[in-house]
C-alpha cells in the first residue's frame, strides 16, 4: 500500500482526502481518520505534503502487517469523519507491539 493508495481507499469511501493520524493510546496503536481534509480551503498541508504523510502512515502499516486491515474496516464501516469525531481503527500489532510502542510519529 503506498500514500495513494491510501488515499483512493479514503475517497472511495466518503469522496474527501481526509487526514490521517496514528496514535498511541494506553498501551494501543490507533488508526484515525480525522474531519479535517485536503479539499478544505483551511486544511494545513499542501497536497505535496498531504502524500508524503500518507506514504508515511502507509510504509508503517506495511510494516506492520496491517494495510489490509485497514483497507477492510474502512470499507466496512458506518461512521464517518465528522467535526470532532475521528474514525478510529485500532490496530493489532500482536507480540511485537512493544517494538513500536518505542518509537514516535
Amino acid at each position: 500500500m503506498t500514500g495513494d493508495d491510501l488515499r483512493q481507499v479514503l475517497l472511495d469511501k466518503w469522496g474527501r482526502s481526509y487526514d490521517i493520524q496514528l496514535r498511541r493510546t494506553q498501551g494501543k496503536i490507533l488508526f484515525l481518520v480525522m474531519w479535517k481534509y485536503l479539499e478544505q480551503v483551511s486544511f494545513p498541508l499542501t497536497e505535496a505534503e498531504y502524500i508524503a504523510h500518507l506514504n508515511e502512515v502507509a510504509s508503517h502499516l506495511q510494516a506492520w502487517g496491517s494495510a489490509e486491515h485497514v483497507q477492510a474496516s474502512i470499507h466496512q464501516t458506518r461512521d464517518r469523519p465528522r467535526l470532532g469525531k475521528a474514525v478510529s481503527i485500532p490496530l493489532e500489532l500482536g507480540e511485537r507491539a512493544s517494538e513500536w510502542m518505542l518509537e514516535d510519529f
